[in-house]
């Protein structure tokens, strides 16, 4: 199983040295890990600060959590079935992404099981944490739900600021999301342990008590059905769930059909396609808590 760590953070806020760092500290510890970078524009700026060697997947011209989804699934199954050897993976998203939804679009049912999780680093930058009422309501509001989500906060830039500063942004980035630990750096440099020392995702398993986030809400988890489900039943089920379940997908095996059935959920709503072929009946379930949650007809895996 690999282990996925998924940058988060405004443009300009300093994910990819943070991602650089990562990088040369990954590979002092003897791990070889390999990057998926998601650019808006056609040209790969950010990219050329990956060096020779890492496995490199790019995905231009369209966010990871719009239109980039299938392209990632893509970008995920070439990496896992190629030839290059890696032992982490770490996706730097752009700016414009929403952290729930980055989160969906990496984790496929086809796949989930080879990957963990093991959470959001979101890059803050304090000097633009100030001036946050500048910005427009819309971006405001996605800058907040990037720490809101984050399973550690990198407050950076910290140089820029005065001491006062630093203590009331870091105060209220604490507000914000009082779960994830708050690292104030500058250039985005910090000790690799930080970040290695996460437990976003359960995926099942016990969680090592000295893990940082063991007690962070937003999760993934992969459930694999034992027996078929009637779909009214199933739909019954998702109808009670709570608000923070945001998203689920997967192949969900319904009585009286041959073929599981591709099901979706998304902002509360419920969409079914059938399948042709016999996939494996697997559901990935991302929001708040999600290891507290049984599943109609499946178990916990690990």
């Amino acid at each position: 199983m690999k282990d996925v760590y998924l940058l988060s953070g405004f443009l300009g806020s300093g994910k990819t040295s943070l991602l650089s760092h990562m990088i040369e500290q990954f590979k002092q510890t003897g791990l070889k890990p390999a990057v998926i970078m998601n650019e808006l524009g056609q040209l790969a700026f950010d990219s050329q600060a990956v060096e020779e060697g890492i496995p490199l997947k790019e995905m231009l011209e369209g966010c990871i959590c719009c239109t980039g989804s299938e392209k990632m699934e893509a970008q995920l199954q070439m990496l896992l079935e190629g030839q290059q050897e890696f032992d982490v993976l770490l996706i730097e998203t752009t700016g414009a992404a929403h952290p729930v939804e980055a989160m969906d679009a990496i984790f496929s049912p086809l796949f989930a099981d080879r990957l963990n999780m093991k959470g959001i680093v979101t890059v803050a930058d304090c000097k633009r944490w100030i001036d946050r009422d500048k910005l427009t309501p819309q971006t405001r509001m996605l800058f907040l739900e990037q720490i809101r989500h984050a399973h550690l906060i990198v407050a950076n830039k910290i140089d820029l600021l005065t001491e006062a500063e630093v203590a009331s942004v870091t105060m209220q980035l604490q507000a914000l999301n009082a779960n994830a630990p708050i690292i104030q750096t500058s250039n985005s440099k910090i000790p690799l342990k930080w970040i290695t020392n996460m437990e976003a995702t359960f995926h099942g398993k016990e969680v090592n008590e000295t893990a940082i986030g063991k007690q962070l809400s937003l999760s993934s988890r992969l459930h694999t059905f034992e027996e078929a489900v009637g779909m009214e039943e199933f739909e019954d089920w998702v109808r009670g769930l709570p608000d923070t379940v945001y998203r689920m997908k997967g192949y969900v095996p319904l009585k009286g059909h041959k073929n599981p059935f591709l099901f979706q959920y998304t902002y509360g709503m419920i969409q079914w396609l059938p399948e042709y072929m016999k996939m494996e009946p697997k559901m990935v379930i991302i929001g708040d808590q999600v290891n507290l949650i049984e599943v109609p007809g499946s178990k916990s895996v690990d």
